[in-house]
């Protein structure tokens, strides 16, 4: 295990720039999985280089599919829908990427032999019966049967059926399994899912898929026909919003400073945490806003904020921030009041139980926080500041409280030791990078 620490003794001064941050990692494994599918050579630019879309790119090789990976591109030859080259005893370690875990597992329910999924120490307490039980309707094989977690056995089937399936959680990775079993589906998958992040839907219609999609109240209506074959899909991959989301926040958080961050993906579902932190006093402004294969995408102005306001937040917003409460929580405990947030039991369910974790980090830093396995009360104070030791360890490697844990001391001050720094290199290598580039000292 690594036990390699950063240090931080001082907070960060004053900046006025401009960045670009690396790819958006759901687009990245996405890609690579549907591309895997298709008919001939799909090319990907600015495809996220982390260890999760890495770890994906080394499934893929061991199903028989050919990739290049080029300075600023990346290649996948696919070989058609279920054109993976089956052979006995394939292995499949998804690594930390509950996403890549997930989501190529329906790709492989037609497999003649079993293949085995594993993955590290965090995927392995995740929940995967999710996609397991809707999966075995549609007629794959799981060993053990009862199985609900990593590691575990998967054998496919030559009659599948289409199922009706209503997914309730908001998840769009449960979502977006089911979506992917439909191109192996003979007849019409309908599925009923709570709004949540709509990449897949939105690669669907890039190869035209044969799907409708209906949106009432706060679901989609989705159906999908078994395609013949899917065409190449070429793409230019955004910068990762999530990613953005910690620099919104420590510039929001110093003295007189401003960013823009380049080329940011905004999509509509994935826009909870501007809409958040705007309602909680900020001035984040989209500028340049532009259609990249049906992806929206925008420059991310922000500045700093002083009187920043608490915020009740409302459930509607939990699916299209999940990714970024950790970092909304830190501005939480610099606004004035006493933020409410519900409904966030999904957040125990990621590579790290969030939830607990945020509570555990804030208190430590002096914020009043009360919180259960679903909500949490942050009482905020504007004048926080940190005169003392902070020692963040033991958090199973998760590169989101990792990076919290860098903008809290770069915000607020004192002398940190974060351990298990290369957690930043599942899904955003070039953290530390930009964070030493806006004038950071770190050691």
């Amino acid at each position: 295990m690594s036990l390699k620490y950063l240090e931080i003794k001082e907070r960060i001064k004053n900046f006025d720039k401009k960045i670009t941050v690396d790819g958006d990692k759901s687009i990245s494994i996405r890609w690579a999985l549907i591309a895997s599918q298709a008919i001939g050579k799909s090319s990907a630019k600015n495809l996220l280089r982390s260890e999760d879309v890495l770890n994906a790119l080394e499934c893929l090789k061991s199903l028989g599919v050919k990739i290049k990976l080029k300075k600023n591109l990346c290649e996948i030859f696919g070989r058609g829908i279920n054109g993976f080259n089956f052979k006995k005893n394939i292995i499949i370690d998804a690594g930390n990427s509950g996403t890549l875990g997930r989501l190529i597992i329906p790709l492989l329910i037609k497999s003649p032999y079993k293949i085995k999924i594993k993955g590290d120490k965090s995927l392995s307490k995740r929940d995967f019966s999710r996609v397991i039980e809707p999966l075995k309707k549609i007629g794959a094989n799981f060993y053990p049967q009862n199985t609900k977690k990593l590691p575990f056995f998967i054998k496919g089937s030559d009659y599948l059926r289409p199922i009706n399936y209503y997914e309730k959680k908001g998840s769009a990775q449960c979502k977006s399994a089911i979506m992917l079993a439909s191109l192996l589906t003979p007849g019409e998958t309908k599925i009923v899912a709570k709004k949540s992040r709509d990449h897949t839907e939105i690669m669907f219609k890039n190869i035209n898929v044969p799907m409708k999609i209906i949106k009432k109240n706060n679901l989609d209506f989705i159906s999908i026909q078994k395609p013949n074959i899917i065409k190449k899909i070429d793409i230019n991959i955004p910068g990762d919003i999530s990613s953005s989301a910690f620099f919104l926040v420590l510039t929001l958080l110093q003295k007189n400073s401003k960013l823009i961050i380049k080329n940011v993906n905004i999509n509509p579902s994935r826009q909870g945490v501007i809409k958040i932190l705007n309602k909680m006093g900020a001035d984040i402004k989209l500028l340049n806003i532009k259609i990249n294969n049906n992806e929206k995408c925008a420059d991310i102005f922000v500045k700093s904020k002083k009187n920043l306001k608490k915020i009740n937040c409302s459930p509607k917003l939990n699916s299209s921030a999940i990714d970024e409460f950790l970092i909304i929580f830190l501005v939480a405990a610099k606004a004035k009041g006493v933020s409410k947030f519900k409904n966030l039991s999904e957040l125990n369910q990621k590579e790290s139980p969030r939830l607990k974790l945020a509570a555990k980090i804030l208190k430590m830093i002096g914020v009043k926080v009360k919180s259960d396995n679903e909500s949490i009360k942050i009482y905020g104070n504007p004048n926080l500041k940190i005169n003392k030791n902070i020692r963040i360890k033991n958090y199973m490697k998760d590169h989101r409280v990792f990076m919290m844990s860098v903008i809290a001391a770069l915000s607020l001050g004192g002398k940190w030791k974060i351990y298990d720094k290369d957690s930043v290199n599942t899904s955003f290598p070039s953290f530390l990078k930009i964070v030493r580039n806006l004038g950071a000292k770190l050691n």
